[in-house]
């Protein structure tokens, strides 16, 4: 989303510079001319309303809008600029000077707002549109929500660390985080997830040993006491393999994000005991027997670690502050 509103901005600014140049050199006392550009200035407008709208619909990831739909965009954002070629064509010097006026004034509203909202979400929120049920029933599929990005600190782009601390990363905090891959080719969970957002709730803090046993949590050895967040769809059990490694193995190939290549499924009722390292944490999805989490590919890395889940804006009987 930062990105769109900076391209928005970008593009904004452009246009208004542009059109003040083209204006002060007389070229627009050409008819055709400040028709054509009047009608750009409406066909630019229709692109970034088309472009914000897929964005939002694929959540940045993929998809799309529904072919339907796009069309409908792209021929209204069509008509639209046709519509503005012939009334510019048609102006008066009076109503051309309106025209220029009006298309300046939006322009430059536009670059302004898109500039200042670009900084406030590359510093301070995200947006972040909840894919699947594993969260469910805290966020549940196509909840759109802001991520806090500064509760935890402030971090300047492309360095991992924060540079100032606010708050700690607590047991039961919602995060959203970058998922730990190396590589494109890393498979988990069935498909390769590099690049993509998570959103989880931390169970696991570093130094924690963290046991499943029939689908109960241990943390440090003691029974985590039940929350109301926790969800258990499945009411079969899943028997916990007999381990062909010994745990030093066994917490090895977890840290490795490997261990699902061996025990696949069995891990969501019965996991561990592992310890996390220093420096990571271990994330559940609160619907726990249909979420991709730390006991299938392994700690996630606090440099990951983009925020917290905050606000869910949309829908709108789903508006509040995300617990």
């Amino acid at each position: 989303m930062e990105l769109t509103l900076l391209i928005t901005g970008i593009t904004a600014f452009v246009y208004a510079k542009v059109s003040k140049l083209m204006n002060k050199k007389k070229i627009f006392e050409n008819k055709t001319v400040f028709s054509a550009w009047n009608a750009s200035f409406a066909l630019i407008a229709g692109i970034l309303i088309i472009y914000i709208f897929n964005f939002m619909a694929k959540n940045g990831i993929q998809g799309g809008l529904e072919p339907r739909t796009f069309a409908f965009i792209t021929t209204a954002a069509i008509a639209f600029a046709v519509y503005n070629f012939i009334s510019a064509g048609k102006a008066d010097k009076k109503k051309t000077e309106k025209i220029f006026a009006f298309n300046l004034e939006w322009a430059e509203t536009v670059y302004f707002a898109a500039f200042f909202a670009a900084v406030v979400m590359f510093l301070f929120l995200q947006a972040f549109k909840i894919p699947s049920a594993s969260m469910r029933n805290t966020l549940l599929e196509g909840d759109n929500l802001f991520v806090n990005k500064i509760t935890y600190g402030i971090r300047l782009p492309f360095m991992k660390d924060r540079i100032v601390k606010f708050n700690d990363i607590k047991r039961g905090d919602i995060i959203v985080f970058r998922f730990p891959a190396e590589s494109k080719e890393q498979v988990n969970c069935g498909e390769p997830q590099y690049g993509r957002d998570f959103v989880k709730r931390v169970i696991g803090m570093p130094g924690d040993t963290v046991e499943m046993r029939d689908k109960q949590v241990f943390i440090n050895g003691e029974l985590m006491p039940a929350q109301p967040y926790e969800v258990y769809q499945d009411i079969k059990r899943l028997s916990k393999e007999t381990l062909p490694f010994s745990r030093e193995e066994y917490q090895k190939l977890w840290e490795e994000r490997k261990l699902e290549k061996h025990l696949g499924m069995y891990l969501r009722d019965n996991f561990g005991p592992v310890t996390i390292p220093q420096g990571t944490y271990l994330g559940i999805g609160d619907n726990r027997d249909f979420s991709c989490d730390s006991r299938f590919w392994g700690p996630i890395p606090e440099e990951n670690i983009k925020g917290k889940a905050w606000f869910i804006h949309w829908p709108l009987n789903r508006i509040g502050l995300v617990k």
